[in-house]
């Protein structure tokens, strides 16, 4: 399968050469930029994090996380620097900004404390995140009425447990697998079509997830028979001699 590029305006197929950067610095007015001009900005690479500040941990919104990284100390002097920043940071509540250069670009970073290390978040920019008010304002004339609310907490409540319960599985990477073993095989890939599902009034879906979570620990607590019991049932009855 190939890919081709075509010139908006005229249509014609364009060639790589015929290709280049830009930046458009008015509307149809563009500044060319080449590859040596990429390499003029390249930052020199460093292990060092340069701390700007240390603020409290509920100052830094979450829409600001990115990726998370541990790090580590650079041998054994760094090593005691490290464990007292980690120590520091725990006892005051306060996470440290600073920056770092990484492939090239400068990144600014959250260092937070982790067990007995830290742990390093690339952070976006503020310019980057968009804010929640720019959404349409949609529930500004809308009321929760009082039973919903109250079936809705019901809800929660029955349905509360432990993050670490909740199994983290990427159903898209098994059927991904699963897809791709298939085709292996030479077995036909079936695609399951979406149904559309009927609107429900709120009251009663509320009401019956409810009672469906109650459901569920009076199942667990009736318990499932056992094989020897499954036995004992099927197993016909012997004649007394």
């Amino acid at each position: 399968m190939s890919y081709e590029k075509k010139d908006k305006v005229t249509g014609q197929p364009l060639r790589g050469e015929d290709i280049v950067k830009g930046y458009q610095y008015e509307p149809g007015q563009y500044v060319i930029v080449e590859d040596e001009d990429f390499e003029k900005v390249k930052l020199k690479s460093t292990k060092v994090i340069e701390i700007e500040g240390f603020v409290s941990a509920d100052e830094v919104h979450t829409t600001l996380f990115d990726s998370p990284y541990f790090i580590g100390p650079d041998g054994d002097v760094a090593a005691k620097t490290y464990a007292l920043l980690s120590e520091t940071l725990r006892d005051t509540g306060r996470v440290g900004v600073g920056r770092v250069v990484l492939r090239d670009r400068e990144t600014i970073v959250l260092l937070t404390p982790e067990k007995k290390g830290i742990l390093l978040y690339k952070l976006r920019y503020p310019s980057e995140v968009r804010s929640i008010s720019e959404v349409p304002q949609l529930l500004e004339n809308i009321k929760v009425e009082k039973e919903q609310l109250k079936l809705s907490k019901m809800l929660v409540e029955s349905m509360a447990k432990q993050f670490v319960d909740i199994p983290m599985k990427d159903n898209y990477q098994d059927a991904l697998r699963e897809m791709i073993q298939a085709k292996i095989e030479g077995k036909e890939i079936v695609v399951l079509k979406e149904e559309e599902t009927p609107v429900v009034d709120i009251m009663s879906a509320l009401k019956a997830s409810i009672e469906q979570a109650k459901k569920k620990p009076m199942e667990k607590a009736k318990g499932s028979v056992t094989k020897a019991e499954k036995l004992a049932v099927k197993a016909p009855k012997r004649k007394a001699s």
